[in-house]
Parts: structure tokens; C-alpha cells; sequence
């Protein structure tokens, strides 16, 4: 299933300078989410719980983390 899976990475980390960051996929209802340094340590979630944590995101929730 691995070699299925099309990760993605936002245009705002740098493109394809090989920097590193946060890359998402989508597997039926599931969202994987890994950092681009440490491929093998994958996170699932729902769509529904990334949806609420990106509009917590977009709403500056977080904002002290950064």
C-alpha cells in the first residue's frame, strides 16, 4: 500500500528545495499525516478531525505554538 500513497506538502515549505515538512495523503476516509525527515512515523486521523484542527488553525488556536 505504501507505494499507493501520494503524499503531499504544502507550496509554503519550500517546494522541491528538499526542505523539510509536514506531508498529508488521503486513503479512502483516512488522512496520514508524517514529517518529510522521518518518513516511517505516520499519524491517522479522520477528515473530520483534521478539518477541525485546520480551522482551529485558521481561527489563530495555535498560534502560540509558533
Amino acid at each position: 500500500m505504501a507505494g499507493q500513497i501520494r503524499w503531499q506538502k504544502s507550496s509554503f515549505s519550500g517546494g522541491d528545495t528538499n526542505q523539510d515538512c509536514v506531508e498529508l495523503a488521503a486513503v479512502d476516509e483516512v488522512v496520514l499525516i508524517r514529517e518529510s525527515d522521518e518518513p516511517d512515523q505516520i499519524v491517522r486521523t479522520s477528515r473530520a478531525k483534521l478539518r477541525a484542527f485546520v480551522l482551529g488553525v485558521k481561527a489563530g488556536e495555535f498560534d502560540h505554538l509558533i
